[in-house]
């Protein structure tokens, strides 16, 4: 048995809706076939995939980061708006990319979904100016000859997109125009000063890593401009070979998650940013993206990226994993205020798309439980009783506790939505919880996702993934009991 206390008077901090965030890159099927098949007749008028629409306005959604990526790094944006597109080969992916979908039609695309644009900047192969003209197209209502272009191409109002990003893992040598840590700073601050020079109320994020050194010169140059930075991580690392990481490894893996973001924390406080500047996980997911052979000059590099799409890859432990991340995320609410789950649709993404309609994946469902049940407001809680089990992991041993948790409640509400994840793949788990008696509660549903087995998944036809709902009842509801089911996610409302 596992006991959470919980003090619901205690209140620890409001967590940001953008830590629900996604992100859409010009990767392999995101895009062209994804969210955007003119061809098919599920989509509409404009070539959108309305079922995809459908499921991201369900999960609400509410902020997109895009174009990339890795893509990002060499792309031209200038390119890919107005009637005429000129195509070019996308070197970070090795193939033609049409511009097809550019920034009018991500706008256009965000405001289809009520998402929020979240716009990542060329930092490798572009310049300031060009990511100053891109902030000109899109926010200024009529001054000069980018936002006069947009007006030409039939968007007379401005867009006014908040959220930039001056780059993409620039220190990884992956990346095209990767930049050593006195390169980054400069070119920050030189672009940051440019991009806030055409719009002041933009806010500024910048690509970095939970490494001290990066971190100490790109905030010492650049600091002053920026209002986040950026940080990712995939832990399931599957580039060059797609063999997955089992249920139990994966569960060791959640418990790698608070690792950097308590890293980047110190670093920021360190610094006296902490309060100032806040931490955008703007590309996280359990399992890495498939893409080997990406410098090879014969063998096929482009079909086994078709390997991120099969459904089978992702069961109840890329759903633990998820809520685990998000849990990190409220935890964290005081510096954390931004992630993004990578990507939207196929590849790795939480929705796959086929000929005859949408797969939802097991993780597709932890968003809709958490964005639907939990709260804003995060309230003290802690496991004072909470089993373990261990998992061997590269001659590593490491202790995994059954349950995670986290207290919430809404904004003008004393009702609570608790966040229960059982990471044990066989066990039930019961757990006692004590919520003091400082608030009188009345009944509460259990809301539960659930899998027949921890390597459960959903697929054309095949569901084995669901949420299930379960009214409650107790003779008082200071001191409860719930049983939740092995390899689950759960939210407790109780009203």
């Amino acid at each position: 048995m596992s006991r959470l206390e919980v003090n619901p008077r205690r209140e620890l901090g409001r967590r940001d809706k953008k830590i629900f965030g996604h992100f859409l890159e010009h990767f392999h099927r995101q895009i062209y076939g994804g969210i955007l098949d003119p061809e098919s007749a599920l989509s509409g008028s404009s070539g959108y995939r309305q079922d995809v629409v459908e499921a991201l306005k369900r999960i609400e959604v509410p902020i997109v980061r895009w174009p990339g990526g890795c893509f990002v790094s060499a792309y031209h944006w200038k390119d890919a708006i107005g009637k005429q597109r000129t195509p070019y080969f996308d070197k970070a992916w090795r193939v033609e990319e049409s511009n097809l979908f550019g920034t009018d039609e991500f706008i256009e695309y965000c405001r289809l979904i009520g998402a929020e644009p979240y716009i990542c900047t060329n930092a490798g192969t572009g310049s300031p100016e060009e990511m100053s003209d891109w902030v000109e197209y899109c926010n200024l209502p009529t001054e000069g000859k980018w936002a006069k272009l947009r007006i030409e191409n039939g968007h007379p109002e401005p867009y006014k997109v908040k959220y930039w990003s001056i780059g993409n893992e620039n220190y990884g040598d992956w990346e095209m125009g990767a930049k050593n840590l006195r390169e980054w700073g400069r070119f920050v601050k030189e672009s940051a000063k440019m991009m806030k020079r055409v719009d002041p109320n933009i806010e500024l994020l910048a690509a970095s890593i939970s490494d001290l050194d990066w971190n100490l010169n790109l905030l010492r140059e650049a600091g002053n401009y920026l209002d986040w930075i950026s940080i990712h991580d995939y832990w399931d690392h599957l580039g060059q070979v797609n063999d997955l990481s089992n249920y139990e490894t994966c569960m060791a893996y959640t418990m790698e998650i608070e690792k950097p973001i308590l890293k980047t924390k110190n670093i920021l406080g360190s610094l006296g940013y902490l309060g100032r500047i806040r931490i955008a996980y703007d590309e996280w997911n359990l399992r890495g993206w498939h893409h080997p052979d990406i410098n090879s000059g014969t063998k096929d590099y482009i079909t086994p990226r078709d390997k991120n799409d099969i459904n089978s890859s992702y069961t109840m432990a890329d759903a633990v994993f998820t809520a685990c991340f998000l849990n990190q995320c409220h935890k964290h609410s005081d510096v954390v205020g931004m992630a993004n789950f990578a990507p939207t649709v196929n590849t790795r993404g939480a929705i796959f798309t086929h000929q005859d309609g949408i797969v939802l994946r097991s993780s597709y469902f932890v968003f809709e439980l958490y964005v639907r049940h939990l709260g804003d407001i995060v309230v003290d809680s802690w496991l004072s009783e909470n089993p373990a089990f261990d998992v061997e992991k590269a001659g590593k041993t490491t202790s995994v506790p059954h349950v995670d948790a986290v207290a919430t409640k809404r904004t003008g509400s004393e009702d609570l939505g608790i966040a229960l994840v059982n990471r044990h793949p066989d066990l039930a788990e019961t757990v006692s919880l004590h919520l003091g008696s400082a608030v009188q509660y009345s009944n509460a549903v259990l809301y539960s996702l659930v899998g027949d087995s921890k390597d459960a998944y959903n697929d054309i036809g095949k569901e084995q993934v669901r949420v299930i709902e379960q009214p409650l009842r107790w003779n008082t509801l200071s001191d409860v009991t719930v049983e939740i089911q092995p390899h689950s996610v759960n939210v407790l409302v109780i009203k």
